[in-house]
């Protein structure tokens, strides 16, 4: 973060990652997915291995679309919001 710009008194890590949620979720992306993604890693190795794919198909698409949305921001397009319509809420 510090080589993209951000400073301490800008952005953290944690800042980063609230704000990726609460977009993806007014998006209406699946809640679970969304933590599930931006979850901490799981201490327990047993539990981290059933884990690791748990909504794994939409969390592949909401971040494809999290991606583009970036990519849009940072060449000044026109944002569409993100949407999963194909999704219920989680």
């Amino acid at each position: 973060m510090r080589r993209m710009g951000y400073g301490f008194d800008v952005m953290t890590g944690h800042g980063f990652r609230t704000m990726a949620y609460f977009i993806l979720d007014e998006q209406g992306w699946n809640r679970d997915a969304i933590e599930r993604h931006l979850a901490h890693a799981e201490r327990n190795k047993v539990r981290a291995a059933c884990r690791r794919a748990e909504h794994l198909p939409e969390r592949r698409k909401m971040m494809q679309a999290w991606a583009d949305y970036l990519d849009g921001l940072k060449n000044g397009a026109d944002i569409i919001p993100l949407s999963a319509p194909q999704f219920g809420r989680g």
